[in-house]
């Protein structure tokens, strides 16, 4: 594998970025433009009804994050024009055919000029509608590569999906395509197509019988977890991307295609800044309640590995490989992972925030200051239910016999306290998989990719992936929980 000039492929290259306020699309686009501003244009599909719905989100999601202060300060007063004549918004859905593209002559320059197509629209969440879920990360994904079909002179497709499309699976995970119908238990063979004919019968019943939107939604939610655990995988979200992955090997024919799949990400390392992030992020929501003072336990196995990964490392792997497999039919798949090259373990996760909060303890909005402990591991799911029967279940009976006594006076306090104890038993059963995690994951492939970025001698500081450079305690401690503190719980 030979990796030239990055820089010098994206100048004067044509991009479509899907999914492109997301997070990492974000932090891809700002990319591009920071350090090749002579790239020819990048194209963003937006989910939008018309253009100017697309600018409105543009502009609100897009480009007035902090994420993109350093090129305001580059650019000064000349920066919008520099946008206007570098990015060029697409109101669509790759849902939809065509991406759901109505602009015609919009569609018609695209595939006379793309050169790449990165694809990076997704829904995420673990429970999502089936049907959504299937539409968007299913067969959005194909939608996708029909496009790029389309196109004359396209040089890579790139598709970012997870790691986890492993389900439960233990020990060293490979970076191995899926082939079409696998499953994660062996036995059914999983077709796609009856899938997509399940949750449109299943839709038309509901629909049919009248049925408020509330229970829909929940109805596909159910649908979606079932079916995913039909077939080996934990919940909706990992399930669809496999399947789309699926169908982006099955069907791409001669095209250049790269998967990305990243591990948990987190926020940036180096740039443009470090400590940008967006959003709760899967270790985040650990981190507000250690913060807040709120976590009681933690529960998982504490010699768990959790599988970091900051999201400018993301970014820079995925233009790595692009560049890397630009024009040459093939599919690679990429892990971008630390579990292998340099694990972090989730009790030091743990001791980490505590010595963080210890040293710089929450203001809360009275004013208090909020002290914390360093919070005991339930490192089993039966230890976690105990916990639950002697602090919430059996008080939650005795309000129920008050509550008859007092002719339902407490009502009220009891529904409430049942759907929130209901609520955290949903979420542990959707992230149990992920609390005691028994896998790392191989990175064969992308060591090929860091020894070719390392042998080219080009531009290796500026598009850096290496995850062994990374200081865990420093960067935990200096960079991302003061830039989540910063960015988010503000």
């Amino acid at each position: 594998m030979e990796l030239g000039s990055i820089i010098q492929f994206l100048e004067s290259k044509n991009i479509l970025v899907t999914g492109a306020t997301g997070f990492l699309a974000k932090i891809f686009v700002e990319k591009i433009l920071r350090t090749q501003p002579n790239v020819e244009k990048i194209f963003l599909l937006l989910r939008a009804a018309d253009k100017k719905s697309a600018k409105h989100r543009f502009h609100d999601e897009i480009i007035s994050k902090e994420l993109f202060r350093p090129l305001r300060e580059k650019w000064g007063a000349n920066l919008d024009a520099f946008i206007l004549k570098k990015i060029a918004l697409v109101p669509g859905d790759i849902s939809y055919e065509d991406l759901g593209v109505k602009d015609s002559k919009l569609s018609e320059e695209m595939w006379g000029q793309l050169d790449v197509i990165v694809n990076m629209a997704a829904t995420t969440n673990f429970d999502e509608r089936y049907d959504i879920a299937l539409g968007i990360n299913t067969l959005g994904a194909k939608n996708v590569l029909n496009f790029a079909k389309k196109c004359a002179k396209l040089k890579a497709v790139l598709h970012v999906s997870t790691a986890y499309v492993c389900g439960e699976k233990e020990g060293l995970i490979l970076e191995e395509p899926f082939t079409m119908g696998e499953t994660l238990i062996g036995a059914s063979q999983l077709d796609i197509n009856h899938e997509k004919e399940l949750v449109e019968e299943r839709l038309n019943e509901l629909q049919a019988e009248g049925c408020t939107e509330e229970f829909i939604t929940s109805t596909m939610k159910d649908m979606g977890i079932q079916r995913s655990r039909m077939y080996g995988w934990p919940n909706t979200y990992v399930y669809t991307k496999a399947m789309g992955e699926m169908l982006l090997g099955q069907f791409k024919e001669n095209l250049p295609l790269v998967i990305i799949r990243p591990t948990i990400i987190t926020s940036t390392y180096k740039e443009p800044f470090p400590g940008w992030v967006e959003g709760v992020r899967t270790i985040d929501s650990v981190l507000i309640g250690y913060g807040k003072g709120k976590l009681n336990f933690l529960l998982g196995d504490p010699e768990s590995i959790i599988d970091l990964i900051p999201a400018d490392m993301v970014v820079n792997t995925m233009i790595a490989a692009m560049v890397a497999h630009a024009s040459q039919p093939c599919e690679k798949i990429y892990h971008a992972g630390s579990s292998l090259q340099n694990p972090v373990k989730l009790f030091h996760l743990r001791d980490l925030f505590f010595i963080y909060f210890h040293h710089n303890p929450w203001i809360d909005k009275h004013g208090n200051t909020i002290k914390v402990s360093k919070v005991q591991f339930l490192s089993t799911i039966a230890g976690f239910y105990r916990y639950m029967a002697i602090c919430y279940l059996l008080p939650l009976k005795g309000l129920q016999l008050v509550n008859m006594v007092f002719c339902q006076y407490f009502k009220n306090i009891h529904m409430d306290l049942n759907q929130k104890i209901t609520l955290v038993k949903r979420y542990v059963e959707l992230y149990k998989p992920y609390l005691f995690f028994k896998a790392v994951f191989d990175d064969m492939q992308m060591e090929k990719l860091r020894r070719a970025a390392r042998e080219s001698n080009v531009e290796g500081d500026m598009f850096s992936f290496d995850p062994k450079c990374i200081d865990w305690e420093e960067y935990i401690m200096k960079t991302h929980v003061p830039g989540f503190i910063k960015h988010v719980m503000k």
